[in-house]
């Protein structure tokens, strides 16, 4: 019981912020099972069979509060649903103790990329931009495919990938950004659910675990799609890679390393440091909108 109430918060976390972000369901929630010891295939798929409908939801949430930009749907979820359906094959036909030090240095990666992201590569001075212009095909397809086998093969990345490439192309405002992400993001998960349950055994799956991680991310979809037209969403985003980081530094720490001590210690460290930025942020766009508003 106790399992599942704790998978249903981390649904509902995971959920709020990649509602809010674009970024950040899969790559958390897959780190969260990784750390229970899933194995990665069977992470991926749990974190993707969920994620129908946390994804359906956050999608139609996105269309209420009109966030989406309804062309670059299509462009993103075509290609990026062929690669994840590919993705699904491969991860399910690998040993998965092999390739799990690997899906935790990659879910790893995204957690460093998402601060720094939003810690260095936002430019709060830059001009605001609003509205939409036309985003080339040989630049999203590709772009699409990438994303999508990354995120069938790590339990997340659609995201990661996806927004900050957008936002860097300043062809979309922000909230297009994260709702035309979060509505494509659903042909993709159901393109790599559909793989996992063709080529993986459906008795290794926990689908109570399914069905926790579900119901906590479906509560939080219209508050994520709310908070994305209302609040600043940079403190979420160092949050939600923080989390990514701690998780998979633990994960790859109790593979190599046999001193409880010096794990304990690492992970002290790891957490101070995301304190420090978390309060720093916070207290950075606090300041930002003192002088705005003054």
């Amino acid at each position: 019981m106790n399992k599942i109430i704790i998978f249903a918060l981390a649904g509902f976390l995971a959920e709020l912020v990649d509602g809010s972000l674009g970024m950040g369901y899969g790559a958390s929630s897959a780190s969260v099972l990784l750390t229970f010891g899933v194995a990665p295939a069977i992470a991926s798929a749990t974190v993707h069979f969920a994620e129908i409908l946390t994804t359906a939801a956050a999608g139609t949430s996105h269309l209420k509060f009109k966030n989406v930009h309804k062309p670059s749907v299509l462009k993103l979820a075509i290609p990026g649903s062929i690669a994840a359906f590919i993705g699904a094959f491969f991860l399910s036909n690998i040993n998965g103790d092999f390739i799990k030090p690997f899906i935790s240095i990659f879910l790893l990666s995204l957690g460093i990329y998402i601060i720094y992201q939003f810690l260095f590569k936002n430019k709060p001075d830059e001009p605001k931009i609003t509205g939409v212009k036309k985003i080339s095909n040989f630049v999203l397809v590709p772009q699409a495919a990438v994303a999508g086998l990354l995120d069938s093969i790590g339990g997340g990345g659609w995201g990661p990938v996806n927004t900050p490439m957008l936002l860097s192309s300043k062809k979309l405002e922000p909230r297009y950004v994260v709702g035309t992400v979060s509505a494509s993001e659903f042909f993709v998960t159901v393109a790599s659910s559909i793989g996992f349950l063709i080529f993986l055994d459906w008795s290794s799956i926990n689908w109570i675990l399914v069905l926790s991680l579900s119901l906590g991310g479906v509560v939080a979809a219209p508050i994520s799609a709310w908070l994305v037209k209302s609040l600043p969403v940079s403190v979420l985003a160092i949050g939600v890679g923080g989390l990514i980081i701690f998780t998979n530094v633990s994960s790859l720490a109790s593979l190599y390393i046999n001193n409880s001590h010096i794990i304990w210690s690492i992970k002290i460290l790891i957490i101070l440091s995301w304190l420090s930025l978390v309060l720093v942020t916070f207290y950075k766009s606090k300041f930002k909108k003192l002088n705005t508003s003054t």
